[in-house]
């Protein structure tokens, strides 16, 4: 039990910004992170909400509305997966051969294809919050960072790794195949209770694993190998799927 609480507390510390008082790493509770990260993009989602309810109560002008909106999903993380976006996209765009998309992958400088696609995504995700009706289901925002987790977390426990990726080696041998089960029980659960409570915005929650998955196998494929920078570049552009329905509906 002491195993999967460190592994709880490791997840929340690692893949949210907000502070933590825990910070005591354990590398025998590694395999088990994947197992909360779903619990991680709730409690991000939640917050989403919480801060769209508060820019409706404060009647703040759209466009201000907007700004935080797109901005929170990336400050609430730290900037990990737009991280992983701009990396991963410099490689593909690149057209090299893997060995050398594999390297620029790892090459902390930003190059220009990464820069374009970062104004690019900031841009769709303004539009499409600029055009939320005012009638949308806020608690919506739960859905697009709790599937886009689940996702992430199935995804990176069953696809074969970059041998470069921290989730090689140690990590690989830590993982049961009970896992994979459990997270997918657990995305088929967050896909119905959208149905279920939010009625058609439950369909927020397959663009955002239709988005996910389109992704990631691009990006499977040209680097031959699974990584968490190709987990941060799907689940970016999972969630703008999922905010495009969400506006559009």
């Amino acid at each position: 039990m002491k195993k999967y609480f460190n592994a709880f507390l490791m997840c929340m510390t690692m893949f949210c910004a907000i502070p933590s008082p825990f910070h005591k790493w354990d590398e025998e509770s590694r395999p088990l992170m994947t197992l909360f990260l779903p619990f991680v993009g709730v409690w991000i989602g939640i917050l989403w909400t919480l801060t769209s309810l508060a820019i409706s109560y404060l009647q703040l002008p759209t466009a201000v509305g907007a700004v935080i909106l797109t901005a929170f999903p990336f400050f609430i993380t730290g900037g990990m997966h737009m991280d992983g976006y701009l990396d991963v996209l410099d490689a593909i765009k690149s057209w090299r051969d893997i060995e050398e998309k594999r390297r620029i992958l790892k090459d902390p400088h930003v190059g220009s294809f990464a820069v374009i696609a970062a104004v690019l995504i900031v841009i769709a995700q303004f539009a499409l919050f600029s055009s939320v009706s005012e009638n949308a289901v806020p608690y919506t925002l739960i859905l697009i960072p709790a599937v886009s987790r689940c996702m992430a977390a199935i995804f990176v426990t069953v696809l074969r790794p970059l041998s470069v990726s921290e989730y090689s080696g140690a990590y690989r041998k830590g993982v049961k195949k009970g896992h994979t089960v459990y997270l997918v029980i657990l995305l088929f659960l967050t896909v119905t209770a959208g149905f279920v409570f939010l009625g058609q915005y439950g369909f927020v929650s397959l663009a955002v694993a239709a988005g996910y998955i389109l992704y990631l196998f691009k990006a499977f494929r040209s680097l031959d190998g699974m990584s968490g920078d190709i987990s941060g570049y799907s689940l970016v552009f999972g969630e703008l799927c999922g905010i495009a329905v969400y506006a559009l509906i």
